[in-house]
């Protein structure tokens, strides 16, 4: 009876198996196949392709730069100072992380464009298009990312390293030569490698302010959806795809488990650091509530920037053009993709992480591998591979896009906390009698919940703000209201652009907050 259980178990891992190689790595291989010789050859000989290359690299590993710096001085102002209002300052620099990247610098142009709010009031003439204006909208769209990573590694620092060093009389730079840099080392070459990863293969910050300084995603998404050119878009693909796959590579041969020590005693705070924290978040966190406002001004100005006065009309407009329709199907493809996306990662995590075995090492590791597919790679490759199925142009191509393209965060959190709870339960339950669909419905689940509710956060938030693989796969009914911002802007429609981003804030925010009510109120007395 043991050998038969065993046996389902297996047959339900290779499923899962090739549910994901289905999604997964199969869409990839037929991208690759689209290839030939003679396009390869066409397109990286182009001198378009090679000054897209070169911008994408000048301005991403500058962008990385600033991004990783100001997040580590965030994090360590969060972290190493006992400031007020801590919590105020930790939703502020989140609030980027909930509107789709393009409209990132949709703000940068309504505040320092020819007609800005910041260009009229104080620089009389302004030209945000360009190098500049792709990093700042790259650092203003990754930095969040950044800094939350770098928050989980400086909370898990012990102090009582550098306790040991003081009764030794070692210096502060040896303090830092000897316990920082060895702490932070691999955790930082994994922040700088994701974050350069999410601005390279990034288009919406380039499409609205890079004008002529064209990139990579740009020429992607202008060969594939521009053009229909799947060929020379796949070619373009290929090497968005080479620096994810390096980021991929390397967290997955150099796991550091610094953050999973004990801790003694918790990094002290520094009062006397007050004041650099107080200008670092004040200045952040006001740069980001400038461009929200930014929004707020252009959706609810008459006619920006001649007439301001205060109107709805925007609104008005936007919903007649069925931005309530499309509003709609975004609400309804991140609640889907929340509830597959969460339910095929407990599932596999459960596979993996509780019950070692067969088909497990390989499982796991197709979880984690749609982290190093980039999500216009992502796209293109599903236009390729299911563009003739019975599915292709309805909701559940882009529930299913989405699910792929979320999945491996939320996979490894819930995969963290199973791993976490102890490992004796199924056998201990074999020898009472309870089955593991019983300790897993009845004690594993209600001790994760608090990560459930977290992935379910994750999946639905990006759902709804993502315009990346989304957009090669949306028709007129089934699109998703962030397509709405490079539609809008495309015919110069700023104020109903304006519109669609705040709509997505507002609803991402909501979700926050409900999701924030139920850990509260339903987790905590549980």
């Amino acid at each position: 009876m043991k050998i038969i259980k065993i046996n389902k178990l297996n047959i339900s891992k290779l499923l899962l198996l090739v549910i994901l190689l289905y999604c997964v790595l199969l869409p990839i291989v037929m991208m690759f196949s689209y290839i030939d010789i003679k396009t390869f050859k066409n397109v990286i000989s182009s001198n378009l392709f090679s000054s897209s290359l070169i911008n994408s690299l000048t301005s991403t590993i500058i962008s990385t730069l600033i991004s990783v710096a100001l997040a580590y001085a965030l994090a360590w102002s969060i972290n190493r100072t006992n400031i007020r209002l801590k919590k105020f300052f930790l939703v502020l620099i989140c609030l980027p992380m909930l509107i789709p990247s393009v409209s990132h610098g949709m703000g940068l142009i309504i505040l320092f464009g020819n007609n800005g709010i910041i260009t009229r009031l104080f620089l009389g003439s302004s030209s945000i298009y360009g190098f500049w204006g792709v990093v700042i909208g790259s650092v203003l769209y990754s930095f969040p990312v950044g800094f939350i990573m770098l928050s989980d590694i400086l909370k898990y620092e012990d102090q009582t390293p550098y306790e040991a060093a003081e009764v030794l009389g070692l210096s502060k730079i040896n303090q830092f030569s000897s316990i920082t840099f060895p702490y932070l080392r691999k955790p930082l070459i994994s922040v700088l490698f994701t974050v350069f990863t999410l601005i390279v293969t990034d288009y919406g910050v380039p499409l609205s302010v890079g004008g002529k300084f064209k990139t990579l995603p740009v020429l992607l998404y202008e060969d594939a959806i521009g053009q229909l050119d799947y060929a020379s878009g796949s070619v373009v693909g290929l090497f968005l795809l080479a620096p994810a796959l390096m980021a991929f590579l390397f967290d997955f041969f150099n796991k550091d488990r610094a953050n999973s020590s004990y801790i003694v005693k918790s990094m002290k705070q520094h009062s006397n650091k007050n004041i650099f924290a107080y200008i670092v978040l004040f200045l952040t966190s006001g740069f980001v509530l400038l461009v929200i406002v930014s929004f707020c001004v252009q959706a609810f100005a008459k006619t920006y920037p001649t007439d301001m006065t205060f109107t709805f009309n925007h609104f008005k407009n936007t919903f007649s053009k069925n931005g309530g329709k499309f509003l709609l199907n975004s609400v309804i493809i991140s609640t889907l993709t929340s509830i597959a996306g969460v339910s095929v990662s407990i599932i596999t995590a459960y596979f993996t992480a509780r019950l070692k075995g067969l088909f497990s090492k390989t499982l796991h590791l197709m979880s984690i591998i749609s982290l190093s597919i980039p999500g216009l790679v992502l796209g293109l490759s599903y236009v390729i591979t299911f563009k003739h199925t019975f599915f292709y142009g309805t909701l559940v191509i882009l529930i299913m896009v989405n699910a792929v393209h979320f999945f491996s965060s939320p996979y490894l959190m819930i995969y963290n906390a199973f791993g976490k709870i102890n490992n004796n339960l199924e056998d201990v339950g074999s020898i009472m009698g309870v089955s593991k669909v019983r300790i897993f419905k009845d004690v594993i689940i209600p001790q994760s919940r608090r990560t459930i509710l977290e992935m379910l956060s994750y999946f639905f938030v990006n759902s709804m703000m993502t315009i990346s693989a989304v957009s090669f796969l949306a028709i007129s009914d089934n699109k998703p209201v962030s397509l709405l911002i490079n539609q809008f802007e495309s015919y110069n429609m700023m104020e109903c652009a304006a519109t669609v981003a705040l709509l997505i804030l507002s609803v991402n925010l909501i979700m926050k907050f409900i999701f924030s009510l139920f850990k509260k109120r339903g987790f905590e007395n549980a």
